[in-house]
C-alpha cells in the first residue's frame, strides 16, 4: 500500500504530466485511501444492529469501555406510574427504539443490551422558539421539547452519532472521550435557541426516582451539578460539569415537585437567571442568539466523586473545542480495539462480526476520574492504586463468554476488572463479590456468585495482575455467605430446597459450577483441603437429577421433588429464565457424568436432538419478557443465556458434526445486519461474545478449565493479535454455505484428532487450520 502511494506521488510530480492524467491519478489516490479506510475494522461497525425490539442496544457515541455513553432517548415510557409495572418500558432498556418517530433528547449514560435498566443521566436537548420544559408526547411532539426525526438524516458509527431534529431544523452531532460527552448543534437563525437540561429524565423512570438534583451556573459558560436517584441502583449519585462554546444569554429553571418548605430563598426569583437551582424535579434551559448555520458546542463531563472531579475530567480529556478531532480520536480508539481480531469474510459477515466485537467492548464501563478517584460500594470516595476501576458487571450473563473473550484479547483489562471486583468485595458490608453491580451499587439481579468463574478462569489462564490469595478468600467468602439467596440451605442440604428459596434448581446447578471453579483455583494454588471441599460441592447437581423423568428438578427440603412438573414451562418450576429442558443440560464442569446420567452417548445425543426439535409453545414462555419466539429453535433458547453452551455438548458424546450443523444454523438465523439483528437481549455483550467465539470455531463451554470446545468456523480467516505480541491465526479452507463440516484440523501444522484446544496453545501463537466439506466426517 505504501509503495503504491509513493508511486502515485512520484507520477503526480513528474514534469509535463497533463491535467487529465493528474486528475485521474488523484482520483485513483483518493479511491485507494478510501478503500484502505473502508477495510479497517471500525468501518464495519453498525451501531443500529439490535436497536429495535429485543436487542436493547443503543446507537449513540462512546469509546471502548467508556464512562460516557451519549445516545438519544426516543420516548419517556415510565417504569411505573404509582401502581404496577408498565411492560412497554422493557423496550426502552437502552433508551432507544428504532421504530420510534421522535427524539426526546440525548443523555450520557446507558446500558447495552440489558433486560432491566437504569441510568439515562443528564438529558440535553437543543430547541428553538418558546422554551418548553416538559418532553411532550409521541402523538403531539409540539406539546413539549421533543422533536420528530427521520432515519434518512440519522447516522451512527463507532464513536459518532448525528441526526436532524426536524421540528427545530437543528442538526445534532455527538462524540465522546472516555469521560466527556461532546455535542455539536448546528442551529438555524434564531433569537431563541435553547439547550434544555432535564435533571428528571431517566430510563426506567418513575415519579420520585430522582431523590435530589442540583445545578450551579458557575459563570457564563460553565454549569455544574449532580443528581441522586433511587432505582435499580438503590442509591446512585452522579456529578457533571457542562461547558458551552458560547456565553449564555439567559437561563432559567422549573421544579415540578411540590415544595412544602420554601425557606428564605423566596427573596429571589429562583426560576430565572438565578445561579443556584435545586429540587426533585428540576428542569433547566440555557438560551442563545444564533445566526443561520451557527454551531453551539457543549461538553459535559461525568464524575462519581464530585463536580470538581468532573471539571478535572473535562479539562484533561477535551481541553479544546475541536469536535472533529475528538470524533477522529474516538474512531481511532475503536479501530485499535477492534483490530485485536482481524478477519477475512464476506462484507455482510464482517459487519455482523465487528459489530458483535464492538458490542462486546462496551461493557464493563470505566468508573473512575482521571486522578484515580471513584465512588465505592460503601459510598465513600476511594483512590485506585495500580488498577483502573470498572463497573457494570452483568455477571450471570457475561461469565459464560464475554469475560473468557477478554482473557484472550483484553488481558490487562481483565486484571483491572478483577481488581475492581475485589475492591467491591472489600467495600461490601456483606463481604461478597459483585452479583450484578453498577455505579457503586449492588443491585442483586439474577443468581449465582459468578464473579467466581471470572476470577478463577483468569487465574487458571495465567492472568495474575491481582492478589490471588485475596481473590481466593473473596471467592470463599461469597460462596459461604449463608444469608444470600439460599446459600445457607445449599450448604446444609447439598442443594437449594424449592420450598425455602425460589428458583432452587437453577441455583443448585449454578452454585455447583461456581464451586468447581473455586476447587480448580485452590488446587492450582496448592490448597488441597479447600479444593476437596469445593470439588465435593461441585457435584450438587446429582441431588436434583430425577432419573424417572430424565430431567433436573426442583427438590424440596424433605427430599421429594416439587410437583406438578412441566419440563417445558419457565414459570414455577424452580428455574429462572429457562425451563428444565434447557437447564438440565447445565453441568459444564462434568459433561461425562451428565452424559452417563442420560444413559450414555446415544441416548444423550437423542436427548439434545429433541431439545432442538420439540416445539416450545409460546404459552410456556409467555410470562418471561426476556424470551421471545425469534430466539428459539425448537425448545432451544438462544435468546437467553442458560443454554448457550448446549450446541457444543454433542462433541463430548462423539457427534461433533451435529455441533457443526447447529453452530451454522444459529449463526445464520439468530444474527443479522438489521435493527432486529439480535434474537434476544445482548446482555452487556454476552450474546455478541457467543457469536465471536462461534465464528472463530471454538467456545469456552466450561470457563475455569482452560479448554475451548471446537465447533465449526463461519469465517474464512481470523487472526488474534494477542497482548503478548504473538498472533494466532485460524483458517477455514473450502468454507462455503454448504461446506460446514470439518474434514481435518491442524494445530501448528500437526493433524489434530480431538475437538479441544487449550488456552495456552492459543497464547503461544500459531495456526489452527480447518479443512471444510459438505458431508459430516467422524474424526474419532
Amino acid at each position: 500500500m505504501k509503495q503504491t502511494l509513493h508511486f502515485i506521488q512520484y507520477l503526480r510530480s513528474s514534469k509535463g504530466l497533463g491535467f487529465m492524467k493528474k486528475y485521474i491519478i488523484t482520483t485513483l489516490l483518493i479511491s485507494i485511501v478510501f478503500l484502505c479506510k473502508s477495510q479497517s475494522p471500525v468501518s464495519y461497525v453498525n451501531p443500529f444492529i439490535g436497536t429495535n425490539e429485543m436487542g436493547h442496544t443503543y446507537p449513540g457515541a462512546t469509546v471502548p469501555f467508556g464512562m460516557v455513553q451519549l445516545s438519544p432517548e426516543t420516548d419517556t415510557i415510565q417504569y411505573s406510574i404509582g401502581q404496577g409495572y408498565i411492560k412497554d418500558v422493557y423496550r426502552y432498556c437502552a433508551g432507544y427504539q428504532y421504530s420510534d418517530k421522535t427524539i426526546v433528547g440525548f443523555s450520557h449514560t446507558h446500558f447495552s443490551g440489558t433486560g432491566h435498566s437504569d441510568l439515562g443521566d443528564f438529558l440535553v436537548m437543543p430547541t428553538t422558539g418558546k422554551v418548553q420544559l416538559n418532553p411532550g408526547t409521541t402523538d403531539n411532539p409540539e406539546s413539549g421539547y421533543r422533536s420528530r426525526f427521520s432515519h434518512d438524516t440519522e447516522n451512527a458509527s463507532a464513536g459518532y452519532y448525528s441526526v436532524m431534529l426536524s421540528d427545530y431544523n437543528t442538526k445534532a452531532e455527538l462524540t465522546t472521550s472516555a469521560r466527556v460527552g461532546f455535542h455539536r448543534y448546528t442551529f438555524p437563525e434564531s433569537t431563541q435557541a435553547n439547550i434544555i437540561l432535564d435533571m428528571v429524565s431517566g430510563i426506567y423512570n418513575y415519579d420520585g426516582k430522582v431523590v435530589w438534583s442540583s445545578i450551579r451556573v458557575e459563570n457564563d459558560t460553565l454549569v455544574t451539578g449532580y443528581r441522586q436517584t433511587q432505582g435499580w441502583a438503590r442509591e446512585r449519585t452522579m456529578y457533571f460539569a457542562m461547558v458551552f462554546s458560547k456565553p449564555i444569554r439567559n437561563y432559567g429553571c422549573r421544579d415540578d415537585a411540590k415544595v412544602v418548605y420554601t425557606d428564605f430563598y423566596r427573596k429571589f426569583n429562583t426560576t430565572k437567571d438565578f445561579p443556584e437551582m435545586s429540587g426533585r424535579k428540576m428542569k433547566s434551559y440555557f438560551s442563545f442568539d444564533t445566526k443561520a448555520g451557527e454551531q453551539i458546542l457543549v461538553k459535559l463531563a461525568l464524575s462519581s466523586v464530585s463536580t470538581e472531579g468532573a471539571i478535572k475530567n473535562l479539562e484533561t480529556e477535551i481541553p479544546h473545542w475541536n469536535f472533529d478531532l475528538v470524533q477522529k480520536q474516538a474512531e481511532e480508539s475503536w479501530n485499535k480495539e477492534l483490530s485485536r481480531i482481524t478477519i477475512e469474510a464476506s462484507e455482510e459477515k464482517k459487519i455482523i462480526f465487528y459489530t458483535a466485537l464492538y458490542h462486546s467492548f462496551l461493557s464493563p464501563t470505566l468508573f473512575m476520574d482521571v486522578d484515580g478517584k471513584y465512588r465505592g460500594l460503601d459510598h465513600a470516595d476511594h483512590q485506585a492504586h495500580g488498577f483502573t476501576n470498572y463497573t457494570t458487571f452483568s455477571l450471570w450473563d457475561t461469565y459464560r463468554a464475554l469475560h473468557p473473550l477478554f482473557t484472550l484479547v483484553q488481558q490487562k483489562r481483565t486484571s483491572d476488572m478483577i481488581n475492581s471486583m475485589l475492591a467491591h468485595q472489600q467495600q461490601s458490608v456483606h463481604r461478597i463479590l459483585p452479583v450484578w453491580s453498577h455505579y457503586a451499587n449492588e443491585n442483586w439481579c439474577m443468581i449465582g456468585y459468578h464473579a467466581v468463574p471470572v476470577i478463577a478462569d483468569a487465574y487458571m489462564k495465567g492472568i495474575t495482575g491481582f492478589d490471588t490469595q485475596k481473590a481466593l478468600d473473596a471467592c470463599i467468602s461469597s460462596s459461604t455467605y449463608a444469608p444470600y439467596d439460599g446459600i445457607g440451605d445449599y450448604m446444609k442440604y447439598g442443594y437449594v430446597p424449592a420450598d425455602k428459596s425460589s428458583n432452587g434448581a437453577s441455583k443448585t446447578l449454578e452454585y455447583a459450577y461456581d464451586d468447581y471453579c473455586i476447587s480448580k483455583m485452590a488446587e492450582k494454588m496448592g490448597k488441597p483441603a479447600i479444593a476437596s471441599i469445593y470439588a465435593k460441592r461441585s457435584e450438587a447437581f446429582n441431588y436434583i437429577w430425577d432419573s424417572s423423568t430424565g430431567f433436573m428438578r426442583a427438590k424440596k427440603s424433605d427430599g421429594t421433588f416439587q410437583s406438578p412438573f412441566d419440563p417445558m414451562s419457565t414459570e414455577k418450576q424452580g428455574f429462572i429464565e429457562g425451563n428444565a429442558w434447557n437447564y438440565s443440560l447445565y453441568v459444564p464442569q462434568d459433561h461425562l457424568k451428565l452424559i452417563a446420567l442420560h444413559g450414555g452417548n446415544k441416548k444423550f445425543i437423542s436427548h439434545v436432538d429433541s431439545l432442538f426439535n420439540v416445539k416450545l409453545d409460546e404459552k410456556h414462555f409467555a410470562e418471561s419478557e426476556d424470551i421471545s419466539a425469534v430466539g428459539i429453535i425448537g425448545n432451544y433458547v438462544h435468546g437467553n443465556e442458560p443454554s448457550h453452551h448446549v450446541p457444543y455438548l454433542y462433541v463430548f458424546a462423539g457427534a461433533p458434526w451435529k455441533t457443526q450443523e447447529r453452530i451454522h444454523q444459529i449463526v445464520n438465523t439468530m444474527y443479522h445486519n438489521t435493527t432486529e439483528g439480535l434474537c434476544g437481549n445482548d446482555d452487556c455483550g454476552q450474546m455478541s461474545a457467543w457469536y465471536i467465539f462461534s465464528s472463530l470455531g471454538f467456545y469456552p463451554v466450561c470457563p475455569g478449565s482452560n479448554e475451548y470446545v471446537i465447533g465449526s468456523p463461519t469465517i474464512d480467516k481470523a487472526t488474534l493479535n494477542l497482548e503478548n505480541g504473538k498472533n494466532f491465526t485460524i483458517t477455514a479452507q473450502n468454507l462455503t454455505d454448504k461446506n460446514i463440516y470439518i474434514q481435518q484440523i491442524k494445530l501448528n501444522g500437526i493433524p489434530k484428532k480431538d475437538f479441544i484446544i487449550m488456552h495456552e496453545d492459543i497464547m503461544k501463537g500459531g495456526t489452527l487450520e480447518f479443512v471444510m466439506g459438505a458431508k459430516p466426517k467422524k474424526l474419532r
